[in-house]
């Protein structure tokens, strides 16, 4: 089959991923789907497709980076996608909250209930917080996070402060605080 063939259903499947409830940038939908592997085979219709070697897909700030991409189709419509590589990547522009990316061994989309699972050394970096684990389940319907951190039994993560604006700092010749203070209670002990 040629490369060029699984464009179509890639195409559904990444209009379905940037409609998702993290609100990818609108205009990646009207970017051109880019598609390259090295090696193909598959089906329009119900059934697997399997991109494999150096699977590269991007559409606008989506960037799909995977040793293999097989999708599952049935009813006409996108069931599953599993992604997996050395690691496998799934990286994204979210409006208003910047760039997300997710690596794993292996990357799991179920499209009819939202639940992308991540499992082998996964690590999600999304600009408020950071999470890894062994095993990361996320409900893009719920933006739940469930995960296990595997043999060592830990998960980790790291949470962004929240950015207070504080004033401007005085300079290095202005009086401290506690000088003033002083000669005020100086000055009354005199009055």
């Amino acid at each position: 089959m040629p490369r060029n063939s699984n464009a179509l259903w890639l195409f559904l499947l990444l209009t379905l991923l940037a409609s998702a409830p993290l609100a990818a940038l609108v205009s990646d939908r009207q970017q051109t789907l880019l598609v390259n592997a090295d090696d193909s085979d598959g089906t329009f219709g119900d059934g697997t497709s399997i991109l494999r070697g150096n699977v590269e897909i991007r559409q606008g700030t989506l960037l799909v980076k995977a040793d293999q991409a097989e999708v599952i189709k049935a009813e006409g419509k996108v069931v599953e996608v599993l992604l997996s590589g050395k690691p496998a990547l799934l990286q994204q522009e979210i409006e208003n909250e910047g760039l997300v990316t997710a690596t794993a061994a292996s990357i799991t989309y179920k499209v009819a209930t939202g639940i992308v699972t991540l499992t082998g050394n996964a690590d999600v970096n999304h600009p408020q917080y950071k999470i890894s684990g062994e095993l990361l389940v996320y409900d893009m319907n719920q933006q739940h996070f469930q995960g296990s951190g595997g043999d060592n039994g830990r998960i980790r993560i790291e949470l962004e402060p929240e950015v207070i604006n504080m004033p401007d700092a005085r300079p290095e010749s202005s009086p401290s605080p506690e000088a003033p203070a002083a000669a005020d209670s100086g000055s009354d002990a005199a009055h």
